[in-house]
């Protein structure tokens, strides 16, 4: 029974986070023999000021850029 738990950073279309959750789902009956009904996907989307990597926001990044 799959949980799978997706953080991204905000700014994605609905679309394409559904593509994301399909193109994930797909996967795991693919790789892992998961019954489709099983699987559960969570796409948690994070504003761009709670992000951080090597100590400087995605909006700081950006407003570097």
């Amino acid at each position: 029974m799959p949980l799978i738990d997706i953080s991204i950073a905000k700014g994605r279309s609905p679309e394409q986070l559904r593509a994301l959750m399909d193109g994930v789902h797909r996967v795991a009956v693919e790789t892992v023999a998961a019954a489709p009904e099983n699987i559960t996907v969570i796409v948690r989307e994070v504003e761009h000021e709670h992000w951080a990597r090597t100590n400087q926001t995605i909006a700081e990044r950006n407003a570097a850029g």
